[in-house]
């Protein structure tokens, strides 16, 4: 049976099961740096072989599922697909983000999309953010200007690296409006396999364009990297997409930037200032801030995540 989509910010979910996937999702997604780094290919080779060895996961999974994920699409191909071209330039970006600035900044610039999605709803609602929610995003680029300006202090390097990871951030979220109207018709895995397959060749041409190494010596950071990033960490946000509101999927959000600053301190070494961590506090209280739910956003939510345009 499909899901309706979340009718408002704060509804909360009637099962746990979707919020134990959204905090698998992130955990899963927040490793997912650590193999790109590890990968003896270049960065957008690396986003092309996480999605080309997942597709016929995805598939598998679906058809064994009886999602039927051709016939399922039929009337939806051309929101997959330009969702699948927002998804390769996405992960294009961050990929080549990842390996110029720490896994932290990565993790949290690419999320980014945090801010942008439940503010997508107030924008095709013709209404402004609340007073609170004017606050979140003050806060929030309070945050990304010291996390970027230590960066600039690093190296230009790095201050390119969040640079790119913010761009991704915007393209994700563009992925992400694009994937919550597919849900409303297509099940979890059927959406992520047609969208993943319409991602893989845009991926491919890029990574050609650039000249990077394609063709792995090491396969192991790149099976990896299918897994967790693209089967179980994408598989379980779409489906948790489904059935929990903005507020829950934001607020699962900021699990990623905190596993990922562990596994960068712990493998890279890449310890955190005292400048870091006050922006990496801010963009944080910010996201909590950005999804509260006050009365009037509910009709907001709605008008988000409706499929009609």
């Amino acid at each position: 049976m499909q899901q309706a989509e979340p009718d408002s910010f704060s509804a909360p979910p009637k099962s746990p099961w979707p919020v134990l996937a959204v905090i698998g999702a992130n955990v899963a997604l927040a490793s997912g740096p650590l193999f790109v780094r590890l990968a003896d290919t270049g960065p957008v080779a690396s986003a092309f072989w996480r999605i080309a060895l997942a597709v016929p996961v995805l598939f598998a999974a679906s058809v064994l599922l009886r999602e039927r994920p051709v016939a399922a699409a039929r009337g939806l191909w051309s929101i997959l697909v330009v969702a699948g071209i927002a998804f390769a330039a996405d992960l294009a970006a961050w990929h080549i983000g990842i390996v110029r600035t720490t896994l932290a900044n990565a993790t949290l610039f690419g999320n980014s999309a945090s801010f942008i999605y439940p503010l997508y709803g107030f924008l095709i609602a013709r209404a402004w953010p609340t007073r609170t929610q004017g606050w979140a995003l003050a806060l929030a680029g309070i945050g990304a200007a010291l996390l970027l300006g230590r960066s600039a202090e690093l190296s230009p390097r790095n201050l390119a690296g969040d640079l790119f990871c913010l761009l991704a951030g915007v393209l994700y979220a563009i992925y992400f409006i694009l994937m919550a109207r597919v849900r409303v018709r297509m099940q979890p895995f059927a959406a992520l396999a047609v969208s993943s397959a319409a991602t893989a060749l845009p991926l491919l041409a890029f990574a050609a364009a650039l000249g990077e190494a394609i063709l792995p010596g090491n396969w192991t950071p790149l099976l990896l990297l299918a897994l967790c990033s693209q089967v179980i960490g994408q598989g379980l946000m779409i489906y948790a997409l489904g059935h929990l509101s903005p507020l829950v999927l934001g607020l699962a959000l900021l699990l990623q930037p905190a596993v990922a600053a562990a596994i960068g301190w712990a493998m890279f070494g890449e310890r955190l200032a005292a400048l870091d961590v006050a922006g990496a506090v801010l963009v944080a209280i910010a996201l909590v801030l950005v999804r509260r739910a006050p009365a009037r956003p509910a009709i907001v939510a709605r008008a988000a995540q409706s499929p009609r345009s």
